[in-house]
């Protein structure tokens, strides 16, 4: 790797690196929440807490879940209604009833279920 005069890499920098934390779910995956009455498709991962400081504080300290672990978008769904959902890695489980969820936005970014997976479109991939 080339580097430019005058720059440096933030180990030489002194800048502390966070800790690596591997991702037990991928993007498709049907889960539920440990605690709470809701399920739902993956459709993004945080490596580590990436939402704002006052959502992290309106969750209640017991709970209040770290931030160095990945963190989920989840296309969710409960009895009442269907909205997304930012959770930690801690509260997932997989999701074992293999029904698919009932979600609006499942059809602007998958394509198929199957397995207890959607199938992410080709549009969307990296």
């Amino acid at each position: 790797m080339t580097q430019l005069p005058g720059s440096f890499t933030p180990l030489e920098a002194g800048v502390p690196m966070p800790p690596v934390s591997t991702a037990r779910f991928a993007i498709g995956d049907v889960v539920c929440h440990r605690l709470f009455e809701f399920r739902g498709v993956i459709f993004d991962v945080d490596p580590v807490f990436a939402n704002s400081e006052e959502w992290y504080e309106s969750i209640p300290e017991d709970v209040r879940p770290r931030k160095d672990q990945p963190f989920y978008h989840i296309l969710a769904e409960n009895a009442e209604s269907s909205y997304i959902a930012y959770v930690s890695q801690q509260n997932l489980v997989v999701d074992e009833s293999d029904e698919p969820v009932d979600h609006p936005g499942i059809s602007g970014l998958f394509d198929g279920y199957a397995g207890g997976r959607y199938q992410l479109k080709p549009q969307h991939r990296h």
